[in-house]
């Protein structure tokens, strides 16, 4: 069996400061993490694997140099190949055109039973990275998987998170997953397991090596544009009120009216 992980190295968004010049992020000093949904998408792999052991896990990602770090996390946490998709080409991608990329790196690797996303990146939030793979892809797919049921010889039985509640699913193979954080707890990484990431050589892919033309990726296939960022101004101090409750109640009532709310 093979399980191809799609991962994303994000920027920790505790960190993330927006310049109110240009209204840009400001990256300078933000440490990079491997984006937590996805981490849950590995172990969720990574469980599989140690149910089956002749499993085979490979991490995918897209991004500059600096993602390798990311790709030797989940390589510590007991993955077995990493690859990675970077080329300017590939750069100011929305997306559209992630999707497409990170398809063909999965139409690269081949041969593969599952396809694991997390449900969403938390520097975007759109959570729809995962189902345009699987469109890209022709794949069946499951989303926001709280828990595997059953394996069975062509399909799986999941748990799909509802606001309310769950459903249950039966999806057939190969198919593509997305994990939320209440699949499980990702494992940590070992001594041996950092030791042995870097040994492991990464893969690394640009735009030939997937066979994508530059017109098909980065910004020049990126239909939507991100045109301004930016953080509300702060509000004015609010004013507390004292008195009884029948005169706290008249003075907003008041107010209200004074400011044409009522």
């Amino acid at each position: 069996m093979k399980i191809i992980v799609c991962i994303k190295q994000v920027p920790d968004t505790n960190e993330i400061k927006i310049d109110p010049e240009t209204g840009t992020l400001m990256r300078d000093g933000v440490p990079s993490i491997l984006n937590p949904d996805d981490a849950n998408a590995v172990e969720a792999a990574l469980q599989i694997k140690d149910e089956y052991p002749d499993t085979e896990v490979d991490i995918l990602t897209m991004g500059p140099p600096q993602a390798m770090y990311a790709l030797r996390e989940c390589l510590a946490m007991g993955a077995d190949n990493a690859f990675l998709l970077s080329s300017r080409a590939f750069g100011g991608a929305d997306t559209c055109a992630t999707s497409t990329t990170v398809a063909a790196g999965i139409e690269k690797i081949g041969n593969y039973d599952f396809v694991f996303t997390g449900r969403q990146a938390i520097d975007g939030d759109t959570a729809q990275v995962g189902p345009q793979v699987a469109q890209r892809l022709g794949l069946p797919i499951a989303t926001y998987v709280q828990a595997i049921r059953e394996m069975r010889e062509r399909s799986v039985i999941v748990e799909r998170q509802l606001e309310d509640g769950y459903e249950v699913l039966e999806v057939q193979r190969p198919c593509l997953l997305t994990a939320v954080k209440e699949f499980n707890t990702p494992r940590h990484m070992t001594i041996i397991g950092i030791e042995d990431a870097y040994e492991k050589e990464i893969t690394v892919w640009d735009e030939n090596d997937v066979h994508l033309d530059p017109a098909e990726c980065g910004m020049n296939a990126s239909p939507t544009k991100v045109m301004r960022s930016f953080t509300p101004p702060p509000k004015g101090k609010g004013e507390m009120l004292e008195g009884t409750v029948q005169e706290m109640a008249q003075m907003l009532a008041d107010k209200l009216k004074e400011k044409h709310y009522l």
